[in-house]
């Protein structure tokens, strides 16, 4: 029997063969197609299977999702914007296998609560900081996952102090300030002249004025909506990844220095903010938990 876990990112596909105790190796990835995104997917599924038999299936998407009618919705494929009914076309793909969706944030949640930094507290926050904002919120040890599943959208918590507009239509998100397309738009803006949010970060490294003050002005966003969200969820610790923090101090110490100056409240003494050491496998981690869950029946693994 053969259990698959597959991620829905912002820059492409990622697949893999679940072992029983959640290793991911051997992943395959493959860019976002401009078009037959389903097909690409589709095909990158059968070549992991390897003509096995899948008797599971978890995906982690990035959102929008409707995780009640398994239909995801992501911005970045402009063929499935609308709407498309993934977990239907896998099962299509896998007719025996039982297919479990859960957004991209709340995989990275489990997997943290499963084999990360949170393995040995029951209310956290783990947040992706990389081309997009996500977020898993653990409370009481279960996965937030909401009504529709799209609980973890925290990159669309508002941030004082910010008016920034956001790809949403809202001003001062936080995923309009300090995800990776923002901050480099941001940079841009002022003078500076590169074209990835990979080159701001290794510029941000070495000092470069504007590409300081771009991870300074995020690292400060960051630390706010943390402090904004704790006091709601009642979490003593956020786990923090995504490649945006490796840009280091220049990121960290305003971000830290936010969560200081606006998390006040008595209860929320000695929040703690951390690096994630899951180095980006967050969503394929989840996903495999999910999957291997399903493959032993759960009810609703999402919560378990």
């Amino acid at each position: 029997m053969t259990v698959l876990a597959l991620e829905i990112g912002p820059e492409g596909f990622a697949a893999v063969r679940v072992a029983e105790d959640v290793e991911v190796e051997d992943i395959r990835r493959v860019p976002i197609p401009a078009g037959a995104a389903w097909a690409t997917c589709r095909d990158l599924l059968r070549e992991v299977a390897q003509d096995q038999e899948v008797t599971a299936v978890g995906i982690g998407s990035s959102g929008p999702i409707d995780m009640v009618a398994g239909v995801v919705a992501p911005a970045e494929i402009p063929e499935w914007r609308t709407g498309f009914a993934l977990v239907e076309a896998v099962q299509k793909t896998f007719p025996l296998a039982a297919v479990q969706l859960a957004l991209d944030g709340v995989c990275v949640g489990i997997a943290e609560r499963n084999y990360g930094a949170t393995t040995e507290v029951m209310d956290a926050l783990s947040v992706t900081v990389s081309h997009r904002i996500s977020a898993g919120a653990m409370v009481g040890g279960f996965a937030v996952v909401g009504r529709t599943g799209n609980a973890g959208h925290f990159g669309h918590v508002l941030v004082p102090g910010f008016e920034d507009l956001c790809e949403c239509g809202g001003r001062g998100c936080l995923e309009a300030i300090a995800s990776g397309h923002a901050i480099l738009r941001w940079a841009n803006s002022q003078g500076w002249g590169g074209s990835s949010i990979e080159a701001v970060v290794q510029a941000g490294q070495v000092g470069d004025e504007i590409a300081v003050a771009a991870l300074n002005r995020a690292g400060t966003a960051l630390g706010r909506a943390i402090a904004s969200v704790a006091p709601l969820l009642d979490f003593d610790l956020a786990v923090v990844g995504g490649s945006v923090t490796k840009a280091g101090p220049v990121l960290w110490k305003p971000l830290t220095a936010a969560v200081a100056t606006h998390a006040r409240l008595g209860f929320l003494t000695g929040l703690r903010v951390i690096p994630s050491e899951l180095d980006g496998m967050g969503v394929l981690i989840g996903a495999s938990v999910l999957a291997m869950m399903a493959d032993q029946g759960a009810t609703n693994p999402v919560q378990s």
